[in-house]
């Protein structure tokens, strides 16, 4: 596989000189093959086009296809960045709301780039070496943490979970999929043995029915929406439920508006139904489960009456849900974050692999349970093993046989205590016992909830390394800011929601004196005394791939242009396995688990009626690094909104376009209103990339008591115009 295939351009009679390269898409988890085209000097894309990937054939959402200039930003870190002995204290930050968005992206440049000083690598590398290593012998290795990025590649992955795992000492290593699907992956391995999806997206065109629950496709996972609605249109018969209307609903043989946090209660009533009326599988709960009489005896509990008073949806539907399901010879279960962003997503999830499990409906075509990733290598990230409790492909850290194995192949002793969740660390270093961080790549200060806790967290570190692309609102807490590559710069592999694994390549080159993250791993670990010496990715790659089950027979040569689903027997001769668990699952049987519903722990009451739930809109991604700072995206889409329903808002006196002032217990914000019946009275909607309106100084941290997540989609606030005194965000 060439690197650069060079190509010419006309235009206007000039001779354009390029590169063409066959890449991937940079964001969601759906994986696109992308051709980028780039300037001779490798300075900047010059357009984007499809190409013929196993996911999307093709096609391509409007980020993939516009959102690709924010790697030649002006605002690109090119040089390392320390700290002035002078600057502001960590904890007096100018409130988000308050900075004023200067052409070209969030961050107020001018009054931040003063208070940190130019360094050389050597000064910067053996400053974050030196104290992290000084931390770590003077406080113990717990101590010291590591959040890494599913935005980056497996290898670097597995390398940055090394580096926390072999050199600080502790499992104190996590990344964003404790913000997403940390409960479904929970969920998924206790019921049966592996976090991943068991049957790919546009397996969907072979499927009876199709189950979408807590999920927006169209916004979140454009491409695969594209598929859903071609099988819709061919005769898939899809059953949408959500608290928000997505525009796929408009393709649902069956739409449930479902009040925010009950699904528990909805899942049981469907359960209910299929026991009651005989509409399940006995030979696959005989052969392949085991605890359908628990289930069964909790779900006596839930007959549609009582589940339609807790979820606000009529009984009939959910009657008609179930048999949709019941009745059909192939369903497949989607979800997304409006299932395991809930204090109780762990038991949302339990209920899908149970309706999945007593009707039969995994290991052939059209079946399958399928949790829509949000980011493009969460489910490659998660594999590698940055989470705290597992090494790479899921092996207990607290299994002693696991535990030796990997000491052998490091060369070192290795911690048995699973270590700290990102939220959790956040708590610690609040209370004084975390005291050094390495982040990479992760904008924290943004994405986690209850961003004034996370403010004071950050603030009481006392030694805190980040290497970004972009001096982010998470870097302005730093001592060390070391600039890093950009997906657009990168080499490496990456595994989708599909768990088909694909090679990205360089498109660009690296700005300024920006290196790769892999070797800024690598650097530090050895400066810490632990020589981490590659000479390339594909080493890398093939030094992970040995140490799990399911990547075992892939190497990085193998995967070619078109990447190999995981497991695969034979890259030589296969394409992988897009459908596992035909026979059994790697538990042996499935384990289904009751959960009986509880409300959420904050509700609406009469200081804070109305319930927000946070979330992602098309044209942007994450908290916005990215997607702000593209041209085409932030014109379309350059500010936040909060959706209300008319019925809320005429109550208040508001119109569309009103400034509103939005409070919970934790902070307050201002954002324009949006009116829309999209959302249900009594709840309102607000996107989780905007600073200036930044939907996580409202959100609850309170978490899943087995996933560790936060329950992003439910808090109780109130909204009122914002003709009020001055706010009193963080």
């Amino acid at each position: 596989m060439k690197r650069f295939k060079p190509a010419a351009e006309r235009s206007e009679g000039a001779v354009i000189h390029t590169h063409a390269v066959d890449t991937l898409c940079p964001y969601c988890g759906v994986g696109c093959a992308v051709t980028y085209v780039a300037d001779a000097d490798r300075r900047r894309i010059l357009f984007a086009r499809g190409r013929d990937g196993a996911a999307n054939s093709s096609r391509l959402c409007v980020k993939g296809r516009y959102g690709f200039d924010y790697a030649s930003h002006g605002q690109r870190l090119t040089r390392p960045l320390i700290r002035r002995e002078s600057a502001y204290p960590k904890g007096q930050l100018t409130p988000l709301e308050k900075r004023p968005n200067k052409p070209g992206g969030p961050v107020d440049y001018d009054d931040l780039l003063p208070h940190f000083r130019e360094a050389s690598w050597d000064e910067a590398l053996d400053l974050v070496a030196s104290r992290l290593k000084a931390i770590r012998d003077s406080d113990g290795s717990r101590a010291l943490a590591g959040l890494g990025s599913a935005k980056g590649s497996n290898e670097e992955a597995y390398l940055f979970q090394k580096l926390v795992r072999a050199v600080f000492g502790s499992n104190n290593v996590d990344h964003c999929t404790r913000l997403c699907h940390a409960s479904s992956v929970a969920a998924l391995m206790e019921g049966i043995g592996s976090g991943a999806v068991t049957n790919i997206v546009r397996d969907i065109a072979r499927a009876d029915v199709a189950f979408l629950t807590g999920c927006n496709p169209t916004a979140n996972h454009p491409v695969a929406a594209t598929f859903m609605k071609e099988a819709a249109e061919a005769g898939t018969q899809l059953v949408v439920v959500n608290s928000r209307r997505p525009a796929i609903a408009d393709q649902a043989a069956l739409y449930l508006p479902i009040r925010p946090g009950t699904d528990v209660a909805l899942h049981n009533a469907m359960l209910h139904v299929l026991i009651r009326d005989d509409l399940v599988d006995h030979a696959f709960i005989r052969e392949r489960t085991d605890g359908f009489e628990a289930v069964t005896e909790t779900v006596r509990e839930y007959p549609p009456e009582t589940a339609a008073r807790i979820c606000d949806v009529p009984a009939a539907d959910i009657e008609r849900a179930a048999r949709m399901i019941g009745e059909a010879k192939a369903v497949m279960f989607f979800w997304g974050m409006g299932i395991s962003q809930h204090t109780h997503g762990t038991d949302n999830a339990r209920g899908l692999i149970s309706l999945a499990m007593v009707t039969g409906n995994v290991g052939r075509p059209g079946t399958g349970l399928h949790p829509l990733r949000g980011q493009n290598n969460v489910q490659g990230a998660s594999d590698a093993g940055l989470i705290p409790m597992v090494y790479p492909d899921y092996q207990r850290v607290d299994d002693p046989e696991i535990q030796r194995r990997f000491e052998d192949a490091w060369g070192v002793q290795l911690s048995p205590t699973p270590g700290l969740t990102v939220t959790e660390m956040m708590n610690a270093a609040k209370a004084g016992e975390l005291k050094g961080m390495y982040i990479m790549g992760e904008n924290p200060f943004v994405s986690d909830p209850d961003v004034n806790k996370v403010r004071q967290a950050l603030a009481k570190l006392d030694f805190l390394a980040v290497q970004d692309i972009f001096l982010t609102e998470t870097a302005e807490f730093a001592d060390v800011i070391l600039p890093a590559s950009s997906f657009m710069e990168k080499d490496g592999s990456y595994t989708n929601t599909d768990r088909r694994v694909q090679l990205g390549q360089p498109v660009l080159a690296l700005p300024g004196e920006a290196r790769q993250d892999w070797e800024l791993i690598c650097e530090i670990g050895s400066r810490m005394g632990y020589p981490m010496e590659y000479p390339d990715v594909a080493a890398v790659f093939d030094e992970f791939a040995a140490a799990t089950q399911s990547y075992a027979t892939l190497s990085h040569a193998a995967l070619g242009d078109r990447g190999r689903w995981y497991p695969c027997s034979d890259p030589a001769t296969s394409d992988g396995d897009p459908i596992v668990f035909q026979d059994s699952f790697p538990s042996g049987r499935a384990k289904l688990v009751p959960a009986r519903f509880k409300p959420a722990e904050e509700q609406p009451d009469a200081e804070y009626p109305l319930i927000l739930s946070t979330g992602r809109v098309l044209e942007h991604w994450h908290t916005g690094t990215m997607t702000r700072r593209s041209r085409a995206l932030d014109t379309i889409s350059p500010e936040g909104l909060m959706e209300m329903h008319p019925v809320d808002a005429g109550a208040l006196g508001m119109e569309d376009g009103a400034l509103a002032q939005v409070r919970s217990r934790r902070g307050d914000v201002r954002i324009r209103v949006r009116i829309t019946d999209a959302v249900l009275p009594g709840t309102v909607f607000i996107p989780m990339h905007f600073r200036e309106a930044c939907a996580n100084l409202l959100t609850d941290p309170r978490i899943d008591p087995d996933g560790k997540i936060p329950g992003f989609k439910f808090c109780a606030v109130s909204v009122n115009p914002a003709n009020l005194p001055e706010s009193r965000t963080a």
